[in-house]
């Protein structure tokens, strides 16, 4: 399983980057006109930390094998970290590209998520 946390990571990372360099390169203008710029970079950032703790996660995984309690533990982490990105940074760039406000609405739940993830990782490594 650590595998899937750390090819996800890495795959987060790509979309991050490439997220993150579309908004400030491409949308930039269109952002800033709907006054959503802050909003799209605060998505991104949180995409990164997040995209970071999967891999962390990969990683202990790897590390405490010998520890199946851990390691089921750091699975529920990991996927709340991928959860919690999905729908929070998801919800934030959806928001700042199609100006559907109610999205706002749900972003706390993935911020829930990310609060979740790092509650289970620090359960898992005790």
């Amino acid at each position: 399983m650590h595998k899937f946390f750390l090819q996800t990571g890495a795959v987060l990372g790509i979309l991050g980057v490439s997220i993150g360099a579309f908004g400030a390169h491409g949308l930039r203008a269109k952002l800033e006109a709907a006054g959503r710029f802050d909003t799209f970079e605060t998505a991104v950032r949180y995409h990164f930390y997040h995209t970071f703790a999967l891999v962390l996660v990969g990683i202990l995984m790897q590390q405490l094998a010998g520890n199946p309690a851990a390691v089921k533990w750091l699975g529920y982490s990991g996927y709340s970290f991928l959860i919690g990105v999905l729908i929070f940074s998801g919800s934030l760039y959806v928001l700042c590209l199609s100006g559907i406000t109610w999205l706002g609405a749900i972003t706390p739940i993935g911020g829930l998520f990310m609060i979740a993830g790092w509650a289970l990782l620090w359960w898992a490594v005790r």
